[in-house]
This record gives structure tokens, sequence and C-alpha cells, in this order.
């Protein structure tokens, strides 16, 4: 189960770097979230929490990655502008 883990883990990251497909990947959380269809149902008590929490840990990681690259290359473009000038 680990190896499995690791290995969704794994994917997700790599996908989630490719900024093409980030905000895909970032919409299907969501939807996957919002969706009452799971992988594991929620009636399983601990199991079915435990994808939801996975796919917002994710989610939140990602999302939080992506603010940060933002406002960095933002500050970057002030730089280099205002050294510009």
């Amino acid at each position: 189960m680990k190896f499995l883990n690791q290995f969704v883990y794994n994917f997700i990251r790599k996908t989630l770097r490719n900024s093409k497909y980030r905000w895909l990947l970032i919409a299907a959380s969501l939807v996957y979230l919002i969706s009452p269809l799971d992988i594991s149902p929620d009636v399983i008590p601990v199991l079915g929490w435990l994808d939801d929490g996975v796919i917002v840990t994710l989610l939140a990681t990602e999302v939080s990655q992506f603010l940060i690259e933002q406002r960095k290359a933002r500050k970057e473009k002030t730089t280099v502008s205002s050294s510009v000038s």
C-alpha cells in the first residue's frame, strides 16, 4: 500500500510541475472533493476520510507552491525592471 501511495504521489507531483497540467489537476482535485463519488466512500470511517485528506493536502501544497512561484516571478520582474530604469 505504501508503494502505491508513493507512486501516485510522485506521479501527481511530476505532472503538476508541468504548468500545462497544473490547473487541470487542481480543478480535478476540487471536483473530486465536491463530487459525491469517492474512491473509498465516507461511510468507511478512516479510509473514507483518508483519501479526501490526501487530496486536500496535495491540493493545498500545490496551490501554495503555485502562489509562491507567482510571487517570486513577480518580484524578479519588478527587480529587473527597476534596475533597468
